[in-house]
């Protein structure tokens, strides 16, 4: 029998984009149990809605296309000006790829690079100042093994998981000053659409699943796994069962480089580059 999770999330704004399907609702249900308030953002205000009205939490929809700067801008201030802050950022907007190489389209990786990468990135840029005035936060990102292992008939996917990867590591080392944690999320198959709604070679989705994902572990269960290991302060998280996760563990960076990172920085390697290192 399932218990009801710990208020370990009581009074937190924690704000979920890419939340009306998937991981990003189960999450939203998830955080939502544990206390927290939700700011849910999507492209579908009617879905989102629908995930709001089960979650049980205090909850704002935010609805907003990833790919557009201004209405992304709108949405930061909008989200501020209910919340006052935002605790928990997750980075979860994001669509895969089923095609091969010699057959895809450049449309195709130029719109999962722009979604699961740029757009991730200029998202967590526009709300790294009130996290450094707030004097902490915690930033997630939700990559994929696709981002730690170059995987078959994902190349645009795992390009743009493999760069958000970079960029989350790089930015832990220069934050953690400010008091604000990073944490990377490698998902594996998840039982979700998708592969339903991955990019063919034509940039169309491909509208139909496949065994993996079909069989691949609860959507809850991995919703619970995130956030118990973001709560618990974990650094990249692993998420998922069988060889996938031997092969995610076997590429996992070990805590002891993200330390060796952050020590750079306290050791002045910022000033030693003509940064100002945020001072």
């Amino acid at each position: 029998m399932n218990e009801t999770p710990a208020k370990t999330a009581e009074g937190q704004v924690v704000w979920i984009t890419g939340a009306s399907s998937g991981i990003g609702r189960a999450l939203a249900h998830e955080w939502g149990a544990r206390g927290a308030k939700l700011i849910l953002s999507g492209r579908d205000l009617q879905r989102l809605s629908a995930v709001a009205d089960r979650t049980g939490a205090e909850t704002i929809t935010v609805p907003f296309d990833v790919r557009d700067s201004e209405a992304m801008q709108r949405s930061v201030e909008r989200a501020l000006a209910w919340a006052g802050r935002i605790d928990v950022l997750v980075n979860n907007a994001g669509i895969s790829q089923r095609s091969l190489a010699l057959e895809t389209s450049m449309e195709v990786y130029r719109q999962i690079i722009d979604i699961d990468l740029v757009s991730q990135i200029e998202l967590t840029q526009a709300i790294l100042p009130k996290m450094v005035s707030q004097c902490g936060g915690k930033l997630v990102f939700i990559s994929s093994i696709a981002g730690k292992v170059g995987v078959p008939l994902r190349t645009a996917y795992s390009a743009a998981k493999f760069g958000l990867i970079g960029y989350a590591d790089a930015l832990r080392a220069e934050v953690k000053q400010h008091g604000i944690d990073v944490h990377v999320i490698a998902p594996g198959s998840v039982a979700t659409d998708v592969s339903k709604n991955a990019l063919g070679a034509d940039a169309k989705p491909r509208g139909f699943s496949d065994e993996a994902i079909d069989n691949g572990m609860p959507v809850g269960k991995a919703a619970r796994e995130i956030v118990d290991a973001v709560t618990a302060g974990e650094r990249e998280v692993i998420v998922s069962d069988g060889a996938e996760r031997r092969m995610g563990e076997l590429r996992k960076t070990q805590d002891e480089v993200f330390d060796r990172m952050a020590a750079l920085m306290e050791e002045g390697y910022a000033e030693k580059l003509g940064a100002s290192g945020g001072k």
